[in-house]
């Protein structure tokens, strides 16, 4: 036992060693596996409190004031369930790149240190001058530490690999290492300036919010880029979030491995503490992710809705995760290029989240080009080249429509209309829109293969069934861009409960909404804007949509409130309490907010002093059941 114990501390420090160095040669599972045996076979085991990596001797190295932890990890949503009932959490991507530490001074940067050991870190001031991403000044006066995560997204890669050839160096091997590989070179570090930086804490001898959401709030006003975040107080939007990560995993410009779910009350993670390893008040959700190396066969193209051409790699069948494999996502155009892949090189691909499986690295290469197409191979428009994306141009590209209909089918729930049903009907010319669906008559579809008068019947009155529909699934499925059924509910829920109210919306009204980004919110308004047209053809065809029953009419009609400091009864019923009578709950205190709900009135609460400020009405909880009559 005693030798398979200092196996176990042996291979755990080598392989920790080398993911800290971007050089991983196991999976995040595996590692996790091993870690899980040794604390079975000695649970007190010192191996089990590393963090981070040892630091190269020759490096230039400053110590963290506060150490740079780990976080505890979980691959079961159930223990994410049982972490909820200690209280609301606060939910970002875990994106897979290098942890750095950020120090500014009288609104000034002074330092930045990567995670190191833990202990200790590499300074790397020089190399963050260069990320535009990290802001080189603050509004904040006070000495205060940022921490957050330096990673590569898919079109700054594309740059990268176009730099390195320029400057005669070797092209990169992967998005995943490109960030530890660049932050420790000691020339040419103007390529990290491709990099991007998300900030996730803030640390300061005393903090003036009360909450990790106003926290993260306080970041996105000094000028940092913070995550997309989400505040969960049930099990629904935990299983929302779960599904939308998935969806990144597949569809996503940067690399995240899972979920970091953090307690919202700032007061439970000094309550709760730190162990010498992880903080008590955080955990990680991770999806189990297997990898393994297959031969590519072809590469073909796949046209989207939104007319991108995606490479897909068709592979010699490999057992992955549980499943056979024998197509993988190559992502994007500029993947394929930087990589020069082509039929006969073997390739690392992995499965995580139970998705489609993705390229990860070349592990062989033959020799020649990568053959881009110069056409669409659906429409045979002449393709568009947009930085990494390959392009079809054209409106009315069959692929295209094939998945914008599609799509509709699936969020509608159209029974019995199959995608090689809809194939043919677009191929006949019955179909080339989504208003075209409801335009079908039974004799229109017995002119499909195999379909008699008994199943055109059941399909033509399927498709009439879907002809009223609420809000959120109509949102859903139209296919705005960055709307997810989580994010469609969200919306409502704040107020937007008619299809008038959302096509009317404008990015600021979104970003009060929680969880909605700046950016994100600017995309999402800019694609309602392309979708008026098909809503009106909708509309004329017979779609009604029905104005969402969850947001009530009452005393808080139009209002918004923001909810801050504990309560004597649960946020969740407050908040249905809130949307029940009219009104909607916001993250924030604006200039837009009419209300804060509150018992703490503490000079050193941010939301408090802010309502102050603006003349923003203080309700107590009492104050907010007489309002409502209860």
């Amino acid at each position: 036992m005693k030798q398979d114990v200092r196996d176990l501390e042996q291979e755990i420090t080598r392989h920790k060693a080398l993911y800290y160095q971007g050089r991983p040669e196991i999976s995040d599972e595996d590692y996790d596996r091993l870690e899980a045996k040794l604390k079975q076979l000695d649970p007190t085991n010192p191996v089990l409190e590393l963090v981070g990596s040892p630091l190269d001797q020759s490096t230039d190295k400053i110590r963290h004031q506060r150490r740079m932890l780990s976080l505890e990890k979980t691959y079961e949503a159930s223990d994410i369930a049982d972490f909820l009932k200690l209280g609301p959490l606060v939910s970002i991507f875990k994106i897979d790149g290098s942890s750095c530490s950020l120090i500014y001074e009288d609104g000034r940067l002074v330092a930045a240190k990567t995670r190191g050991d833990g202990s200790v870190g590499e300074n790397i001031l020089a190399k963050a001058g260069f990320i535009p991403a990290i802001p080189k000044r603050i509004p904040r006066r006070q000495r205060l530490e940022v921490r957050g995560e330096i990673f590569c997204r898919a079109s700054a890669f594309h740059a990268i690999s176009e730099d390195m050839t320029s400057l005669k160096l070797d092209r990169p091997t992967s998005q995943r290492n490109i960030v530890a590989g660049l932050l420790g070179r000691k020339e040419h570090i103007q390529l990290v300036q491709h990099l991007s930086f998300q900030a996730f804490d803030w640390i300061e001898d005393k903090l003036p919010v009360t909450t990790e959401v106003a926290k993260l709030e306080h970041l996105a006003a000094q000028g940092f880029d913070v995550p997309a975040f989400e505040r969960h107080t049930d099990e629904a939007s935990l299983a929302d979030r779960v599904e939308e990560t998935r969806r990144f995993l597949a569809e996503g410009d940067y690399l995240i491995d899972g979920l970091v779910f953090v307690l919202d009350d700032l007061r439970q993670h000094e309550e709760l503490g730190e162990t010498s390893h992880h903080p008590r008040f955080k955990l990680a959700f991770k999806f189990p992710g297997e990898t393994k190396s297959a031969a590519i066969l072809d590469i073909t193209w796949q046209v989207s809705r939104n007319g991108v051409l995606t490479p897909v790699a068709e592979v010699e069948p490999t057992e992955l995760s549980g499943a056979q494999i024998s197509r993988v996502t190559l992502h994007n155009m500029g993947v394929v290029v930087d990589f020069s892949l082509k039929p006969g090189d073997r390739i690392e691909i992995i499965r995580s989240g139970e998705v489609i499986p993705k390229f990860l690295s070349v592990l062989e290469s033959r020799p020649g080009a990568p053959s881009i197409p110069g056409e669409c191979p659906s429409c045979a428009t002449p393709t568009v080249r947009e930085d990494i994306w390959l392009l079809c141009p054209n409106e009315l590209c069959p692929a295209k429509q094939m998945e914008v209909i599609l799509h509709w089918i699936r969020q509608v729930n159209v029974e019995d209309l199959s995608e090689k049903r809809l194939q043919e009907m677009i191929g006949q010319g019955l179909v080339s829109s989504i208003p075209d669906l409801y335009r079908l008559s039974v004799n229109d579809l017995l002119t499909l293969d195999k379909v008699k008068e008994k199943l055109a019947t059941k399909i033509y009155e399927n498709i009439q069934k879907t002809k009223q529909l609420d809000l959120v699934t109509f949102l859903s499925a139209i296919g705005v861009e960055g709307v997810s059924r989580a994010k469609a509910e969200r919306i409502v829920a704040n107020g937007h409960n008619a299809i008038d109210k959302v096509m009317a919306l404008d990015a600021q009204t979104l970003v009060a909404i929680e969880g909605f980004a700046e950016k994100s919110a600017v995309d999402i308004v800019r694609s309602i804007g392309t979708k008026r047209k098909l809503v009106t053809a909708l509309q004329d065809v017979g779609i009604e949509i029905a104005a969402s029953e969850t947001y009530g009419e009452g005393v808080f009609s139009g209002k918004k409130i923001c909810i801050t400091g504990a309560l004597s009864a649960p946020r969740a019923e407050i908040e249905k309490l809130i949307k029940r009578h009219g009104g909607a709950v916001v993250g924030s205190v604006s200039k837009n907010t009419d209300y804060l709900l509150t018992n703490d009135t503490d000079p050193a609460s941010s939301k408090y002093k802010k309502a102050l400020e603006l003349g923003t009405t203080v309700v107590s909880e009492s104050d907010f059941l007489k309002m409502i009559g209860a």
